[in-house]
């Protein structure tokens, strides 16, 4: 094997990496996960200034949606054809054709120029996403791959923060080198994709046989007729109302698909999208439904807390960012632990069980905190909420790659992936809907028992201006669109709504709470297997060389691929990873 990172491993070593050669290609799939992952960050916190300059604030949330339904329907896609055709290919056409988004959604004219651009971009970010994950199964064995884990949970972290930071910069200035402020905000993806797409392109050499297979273009089909509907009306669904003649028909439509799709994919069998002979396996059934689960009240109280902070605690959106470093650390912290103890041991159900009821706790902790709340003590519970993200989703991912074929890597790791970000948009859109349809009542009820103290009473005497922008929110029918108007108000008259917010939050939380203890039920039944210590090349390599030696003998076996038994392994002491021969 070649002792440089840009080289390609020999071929009297399939599939062995050395450290310096992990972490260069890691390099360029961390750039690869910080685009997209930075990219919804920073779009969130910039979406209303895109859409005043385009004069489509009501058309805002399909920038969203576009970008959802494409990034959701490409993950699996990624994953089955990369098993089929191998990582590197789609991998550099996830990077490129998410930059060439990016730079279409910068010279967006309107915001449906910009939901059709932004759509481009999911569909590069679907394979950044799940590629990563399967080609670090590829050059890792099991047994090492969760501490290289932590590396990616360290980008997903640090995006959280940089993203509202970036956004709120670019977003607040009229005019950079000619151009408005918020147009920077994607054409930064360049740079940043060029480069990912320079060292992925130099240092990725992964041995692939490829397979000859049908490809399931009716599973394929089936599944864009089953997502679209549901997608858009998860996130249309509060402004159409869940019983409208849209959302039925959305339902109706997508129930069509999911039925259309099962059985496309038992007809295709091993070459389907999704086979179904991978649901046999316990680990990847617990896996996935564990991350829909997870997914559903993780990505609900992610959603939360930035509202938490700059609603009731009056943060900007960069401020905001900079508020959740706790979370980051939590993450980066339990992720670094738990894989080198994993690593020690070989013992890895632990870390999902204990994280999903680390999860569950910050949440119902969470559903305690008030207006009155000191920041302080929010923020450590932050760090308690980053630790189970931390613990829960490397662990799980580890595995459902462990269980599965080293043939089908890519489907089992974009199906985690896939279910994780369902479960996320399912409980967005009930979290968020459930909070704005009891939050203006719990609001009223707050201004009610204030109304009543002396210190309302003197703060709206001394403003009377006020008293008009209070009505709507008083009388319990007050719009939510922009709470923008807190910021001019006295704080005696604000605290009542942060309170009746506050209060609204907490029950949304306490939702998330019950839904991640039917998480950690779910993570008990996850099996543990040993973890092995073949990469997932290496291990493609030993059953191509098994096939061919049942089929020819072991001569053709020698012929057909380099000798496994002399492979060198990636084994790391205290001071450094070293290759040492094994048979």
């Amino acid at each position: 094997m070649s002792s440089t990172a840009a080289a390609p491993p020999a071929a009297s070593a399939p599939g062995a990496f050395t450290h310096r050669q992990i972490m260069t290609i890691l390099s360029g799939l961390m750039l690869g996960l910080f685009l997209a992952a930075l990219d919804q960050t920073v779009v969130s916190t910039a979406i209303r200034t895109i859409a005043d300059d385009l004069q489509g604030y009501s058309l805002q949330a399909w920038a969203t949606t576009a970008f959802l339904i494409t990034s959701t329907i490409a993950t699996p896609l990624y994953g089955k054809l990369s098993d089929i055709y191998g990582r590197k290919p789609f991998y550099l056409f996830a990077i490129g054709i998410f930059v060439v988004g990016s730079a279409l959604c910068a010279f967006a004219w309107s915001m449906y120029s910009l939901a059709a651009f932004r759509a481009v971009q999911g569909i590069g970010a679907g394979g950044l996403m799940s590629l990563a994950f399967a080609i670090l199964g590829d050059i890792v064995p099991p047994r090492e791959r969760s501490r290289y884990q932590g590396f990616f949970m360290a980008v997903f972290g640090s995006s959280s923060v940089l993203g509202p930071v970036v956004g709120g910069l670019l977003a607040g200035q009229d005019q950079l080198l000619g151009m408005s402020g918020w147009r920077w905000i994607f054409l930064v993806n360049a740079p940043l994709g060029v480069a990912a797409f320079l060292v992925v392109a130099r240092v990725l050499h992964i041995p692939h046989v490829r397979r000859d297979h049908r490809i399931d273009w009716w599973g394929a089909a089936a599944l864009v007729v089953a997502l679209v509907p549901l997608l858009i009306v998860a996130e249309q669904g509060r402004e159409w109302g869940w019983t409208s003649a849209g959302s039925v028909a959305c339902y109706a439509i997508g129930a069509v698909g999911i039925a259309t799709f099962v059985v496309a994919e038992r007809a295709m069998k091993d070459e389907a999208l999704l086979p179904p002979r991978m649901f046999g396996e316990r680990t990847f059934s617990v896996g996935i439904v564990s991350s829909f689960i997870v997914g559903m009240g993780m990505f609900g109280g992610m959603l939360l807390l930035p509202q938490y902070l700059q609603v009731v605690k009056g943060s900007s959106p960069t401020v905001a960012g900079l508020q959740t470093l706790p979370l980051v650390l939590g993450i980066m912290s339990a992720a670094a632990v738990s894989g080198r103890i994993t690593s020690r041991t070989g013992r890895y159900k632990v870390f999902p069980v204990v994280g999903t009821a680390v999860l569950a706790v910050a949440l119902g902790l969470f559903s305690l905190v008030g207006a009155d709340t000191p920041l302080l003590a929010t923020m450590a519970i932050m760090l308690l909420f980053g630790m189970g993200l931390g613990l829960n989703m490397q662990s799980v991912i580890l595995a459902v790659q462990n269980a599965v074929s080293p043939r089908d890597m890519g489907v089992a790791t974009s199906s985690v992936t896939f279910f994780r970000q369902m479960g996320g948009t399912l409980g967005a859109a009930v979290f968020l809907s459930l909070l704005f349809s009891i939050v203006v009542g719990r609001i009223a009820t707050a201004f009610t028992e204030a109304q009543g103290t002396s210190e309302f009473q003197r703060a709206l005497a001394a403003n009377p201006d006020q008293a008009q922008t209070l009505a709507g929110v008083t009388s319990g029918g007050g719009s939510l669109n922009d709470t923008s108007f807190l910021n001019t108000l006295d704080d005696a008259l604000a605290h009542p709504f942060r309170v009746g917010f506050s209060s609204a939050m907490d029950t949304i939380f306490l939702l998330a709470a019950g839904i991640m203890v039917i998480g950690f039920v779910v993570t008990i039944f996850l099996p543990e297997k040993p973890l092995r210590t073949t990469a997932g090349v290496q291990a493609r390599a030993e059953e191509a060389g098994s096939a061919s030696t049942s089929a020819d003998g072991p001569a053709a076996a020698v012929a057909a691929s380099a000798p496994t038994s002399t492979a060198p392994v990636v084994e790391e002491d205290d001071d450094d990873r070293r290759v040492r021969a094994s048979r």
